[in-house]
């Protein structure tokens, strides 16, 4: 048999490696992003303002502040405002690490063994989809670490602004570009979509008022909350494949090992 001609490997297309610990690693780190919750709460539990907090009206990075008192019209108290903010970077890093780690090519067939990506160049939309799944992601990791590394009352707030909105706005176009691309490749496809349609909305509403709604806090969270559960949404994709992937090859390998010993 002789080897594939140029032309015809090129028809045939890249075959990715699904099976790789590296693309396992960052799946794990974009699940790793669901953390948030958990400290959310956590710090939520002992806040200690004169009036309760409550995610409807009271704002994300109030949980952060630093200090105890008036910050803009609001009486904030957060004595885990640490927890808070070490959320934040943890959050960032999982998602840059996610960003860095996953290729552009897995991101292109969802994880999906066997399938080959055209390499023609009127067919390289999924490839440029990837690319800008992943530089919007590391914006958005970068953004939230600067959210958990300059608080709201730091002194710095256009600095935290420009971190939050980095978060919301890179998180929210990473998703609708990867929930288009993932249509017809998971079935999760059409919630990744919807995460970042909701969350992109819910930012262009933001915008339009000025967040000054009768419930600022629940709409900051439909800015937020999508992002993180559409991306640790992507992990498990792909977490989930790659990890049957591994399962199979190593059978196969005990399987062809066996084989051999026995004859």
């Amino acid at each position: 048999m002789t080897a594939a001609t140029p032309a015809t490997s090129s028809r045939a297309g890249f075959l990715p490696d699904i099976a790789s610990t590296r693309e396992y690693f960052g799946a794990w780190a974009k699940l790793s992003v669901l953390q948030y919750f958990v400290a959310e709460a956590a710090v939520i539990g002992a806040w200690a303002g004169p009036e309760p907090y409550s995610r409807r009206t009271g704002f994300i990075s109030d949980l952060g502040a630093i200090h105890c008192g008036i910050h803009e019209d609001r009486n904030v108290c957060s004595p885990l405002h640490v927890l808070m903010n070490a959320s934040f970077v943890v959050q960032g890093l999982g998602m840059l690490l996610g960003a860095l780690l996953l290729s552009s090519a897995l991101l292109c067939i969802a994880a999906r063994p066997g399938v080959r990506i055209p390499v023609a160049p009127a067919r390289r939309s999924p490839w440029f989809a990837a690319v800008g799944a992943k530089v919007l992601t590391f914006v958005a990791g970068t953004g939230t670490i600067i959210v958990g590394v300059v608080p709201e009352d730091a002194g710095f707030f256009g600095v935290h602004l420009a971190g939050a909105l980095m978060f919301f706005i890179g998180g929210a176009l990473a998703l609708l570009l990867l929930g288009a691309l993932w249509l017809r490749q998971s079935p999760l496809g059409w919630f990744i979509l919807a995460c970042g349609a909701t969350s992109f909305v819910a930012l262009g509403l933001g915008g339009v008022t000025g967040m000054d709604v009768p419930e600022p806090g629940t709409l900051e969270r439909f800015m937020g909350y999508p992002v993180t559960i559409g991306l640790a949404t992507v992990g498990l994709v792909i977490g989930q494949r790659v990890r049957q992937e591994l399962k199979a090859r190593k059978a196969a390998a005990r399987g062809a090992y066996s084989e051999k010993n026995s004859r």
